[in-house]
């Protein structure tokens, strides 16, 4: 199971940044939200890389490259700290991907984290106060990148976890992820068992993002979905283009070059006409097993993978 222990265990701490209580779907009302939960920049910037509002495409102009992470967690990826040098990097890496395209990167921040403990709610997740996500924004901003919020539910349902960050995905340059793999049953636990999820699902997520887009006239939002085998999506072909999300699954294969290239030949045969592939590199994990694959060996996947995430 991939970084079950490692990676859990570094879930399972309890980190300062995130919260387990309960808390409303919709936008905290102005009148009560706390000098510690700031609100979102009334006068958005436009989206990076000169995107417009409103039915621009993101592909196949763009090549999206990612960097995930959680604060004072470097087992769940480079975004754990010192983030503007961690941009710079990313900036830099991501034009080692262009390969025809325009770079956009990407910082994933994991916002609702997976715990191997039930909590006050019995959920078994941790949540990102606000500030801390108004923290990434900034930066991302100041880069001018995406950033994508990460969910992993434990136990809570994914769409009402997804409507709790509706505030950020209002903002032009705030997309979304959902790790299954951590989306367990109401009788499981996260990391003793692999999550689930099905296309029907994710196509729910789509339709949701889809809506913001086009009430609020926001540029094409990034959903991506991330996937380490088979069993982590059934009837992937429920999920269905929606206007205004631009879908992406991550193959997340791990180890050797060989295994993740069968990984990766599993997970794009036959993509639904709506999604387009992704790809994980794990710094850690993937270097136990031989060298880092390179960008120029990720880049001569077929088909393309338009998203490259490392963690």
């Amino acid at each position: 199971m991939r970084k079950v222990c490692g990676a859990l265990a570094v879930a399972m701490l309890g980190l300062a940044a995130c919260s387990d209580e309960p808390a409303p779907a919709g936008p905290p009302p102005a009148a009560v939200r706390s000098s510690a939960s700031p609100s979102p920049s009334p006068t958005p910037p436009p989206a990076p890389g000169g995107l417009p509002r409103g039915g621009r495409v993101i592909f196949p102009k763009h090549q999206l490259v990612g960097y995930v992470g959680l604060p004072g967690s470097p087992a769940l990826g480079p975004l754990d700290k010192d983030l503007d040098a961690k941009a710079a990097k990313l900036d830099k890496l991501s034009r080692a991907y262009a390969a025809g395209r325009t770079p956009l990167p990407v910082m994933e921040l994991i916002a609702v984290v997976a715990k191997g403990s039930r909590g006050k709610d019995g959920l078994y997740r941790g949540r990102m106060d606000d500030a801390k996500i108004e923290e990434y924004l900034t930066v991302a901003r100041k880069h001018k990148m995406l950033l994508l919020l990460d969910i992993q539910p434990g136990r809570a349902k994914i769409l009402p976890e997804v409507k709790r960050l509706e505030r950020w995905l209002k903002e032009p340059d705030v997309g979304l992820a959902f790790d299954p793999e951590w989306a367990v049953g109401p009788a499981q636990v996260p990391g003793r068992v692999f999550g689930h999820t099905t296309g029907a699902e994710l196509d729910s997520i789509a339709a949701y993002l889809s809506a913001l887009v086009q009430s609020n006239g926001l540029p094409e939002k990034v959903f991506v979905f991330h996937q380490l085998s088979t069993r982590i999506v059934s009837d992937e072909k429920a999920l269905k283009p929606h206007p205004g999300v631009v879908t992406i699954k991550s193959v997340d294969g791990i180890g050797a070059r060989s295994d993740k290239l069968k990984t990766w030949a599993k997970l794009t045969t036959g993509l639904p006409p709506a999604v387009h592939a992704g790809f994980k590199l794990f710094y850690t994990e993937d270097a136990r097993h031989g060298p880092l694959m390179t960008p120029a060996q990720v880049m001569a996947l077929k088909p393309r993978p338009e998203l490259v995430i490392y963690e």
